[in-house]
């Protein structure tokens, strides 16, 4: 049996592959697959896009899908980006940019109400089409700066409480611990040995 994730970020899958390695199974991203589908998130919450994507590809296929929706949530800009975290400013957009404008929207706004957190929600769709969803979170704040280079997207500028640095600033071990993602895998982790082992 394989896990198919619905993902073409090379970054992401190299983050899944290292917690659910001592599964022990063969993780594919869908491009490895050979799999593509148009997929429409129209969802209004992480669980809502996260069940979208996981159940387009379980229909293409036989394997263990998951797909996950994340994003970063920054309290002092009502919850933005969110759900929209990935095509914020545009998909195209780099991450220098958005980045950029969500410090300009914080000038002026003190430590403690630059509260963020970094939400993954998981969504895995079994061969016998029953499902399961996780989420995992990780709270901080927003830096004045970006800082660090072992991240990726927002991680430059999140500031991880605990170690008092970026979460581009921690090592890809420190970070999966920790991280959102890291969170929402391991608790799908536990849930798949299960499914295995029945």
């Amino acid at each position: 049996m394989r896990i198919i994730f619905a993902t073409g970020n090379k970054d992401k899958m190299k983050e899944i592959r290292a917690i659910l390695a001592d599964l022990g199974m063969e993780i594919l991203s869908m491009k490895e697959a050979g799999l593509t589908a148009d997929i429409t998130e129209d969802g209004v919450t992480f669980e809502e896009n996260a069940e979208i994507k996981a159940l387009a590809i379980a229909g293409l296929c036989r394997d263990i899908v998951l797909a996950d929706d994340s994003g970063l949530e920054i309290d002092a800009l009502g919850g933005e980006p969110g759900i929209y975290s990935a095509r914020y400013l545009g998909e195209d957009t780099s991450y220098r940019v958005k980045n950029k404008n969500l410090i300009d929207r914080l000038e002026g706004i003190p430590d403690e109400k630059r509260t963020a957190r970094f939400v993954c929600v998981i969504a895995a769709v079994f061969p016998d089409g029953s499902s399961e969803v996780v989420r995992g979170v990780i709270e901080g704040r927003i830096g004045y700066e970006e800082r660090g280079n072992n991240g990726f997207g927002y991680d430059p500028i999140f500031i991880a409480p605990e170690y008092g640095c970026t979460t581009a600033e921690l090592s890809e071990e420190q970070k999966n611990r920790i991280s959102h993602r890291g969170k929402a895998l391991e608790m799908m982790k536990i849930i798949i040995k299960d499914r295995i082992e029945k």
